[in-house]
């Protein structure tokens, strides 16, 4: 195996909570860092600043992007008005930073991991659509949001099972046909883009997995691996392919 270590984009999100009064942060959760670290990549933060010709440089130099979880992304982006009372979080300015760096990496078929949001904006991004609030609008599936929660549940709570496709990457990747994972989410995937395949589902039939069949590597994951990455050899297989495509080039 190549000892080359792969430079892992992960665009940032706006951080506002107030600790640091007045003066807006470029943030991302420590466990997606560490989960690339640990499998041997290099993680850099894009912020959202980085605009226009910056942005195709930057693009140019990293070897792989991870798409994070974090709020909502604007029903604009997919055609809709908002129909639920609890969206949050929403930052347009990221929605389009996002969404332009995905489909940049679809064209140029650089490998990219998307997680929770992020496979909402992979899915947004390519021409799908969400359910802006999963249990107001289709109230017979399983609780997803487990961090709607006054139990003050741990993130790497196991909340069910995942089916995987058989024919799918994520099967080749995993060596399972069921994986436990998390639920952090109140969105979900509801029409898949023409261009994704779904290749994994929870018991109620929400989409936890997508893939883009003519990528290289583009798998995003409804779940939090980064949280399981210790515990779950799955998580850790999911960032070591993601991490080794990225190494060995598209």
């Amino acid at each position: 195996m190549s000892n080359y270590c792969p430079i892992i984009g992960i665009p940032c999100r706006t951080d506002t909570s107030g600790l640091y009064p007045g003066r807006p942060v470029d943030a991302q959760n420590v466990t997606y860092s560490r989960a690339v670290l640990e499998s041997g990549g290099i993680p850099i933060l894009i912020p959202v600043q980085v605009v226009g010709d910056k942005l195709n440089t930057l693009f140019d130099r990293v070897d792989g992007l991870l798409f994070s979880g974090g709020g909502d992304v604007d029903p604009i982006y997919y055609n809709q008005s908002p129909q639920v009372d609890n969206l949050s979080d929403i930052q347009r300015e990221r929605d389009e930073h996002e969404i332009r760096l995905l489909r940049m990496a679809v064209e140029a078929k650089k490998p990219f991991f998307a997680i929770c949001r992020g496979i909402q904006v992979m899915n947004v991004a390519t021409g799908g659509s969400l359910w802006q609030d999963l249990a107001s609008q289709n109230p017979h599936t399983i609780r997803h949001d487990f961090y709607y929660s006054d139990d003050q549940l741990p993130r790497n709570y196991i909340a069910h099972d995942v089916r995987v496709e058989k024919t799918s990457l994520l099967h080749k990747i995993v060596q399972a046909d069921r994986m436990p994972v998390n639920s952090l989410h109140h969105q979900a995937i509801r029409e898949v883009s023409p261009a994704l395949r779904a290749t994994g589902l929870a018991e109620d039939g929400v989409v936890e997995a997508l893939e883009l069949p003519t990528h290289p590597f583009a798998l995003g994951v409804q779940w939090h691996p980064e949280e399981l990455y210790g515990e779950y050899g799955e998580a850790k297989k999911m960032f070591d392919a993601f991490i080794n495509a990225s190494r060995n080039g598209y």
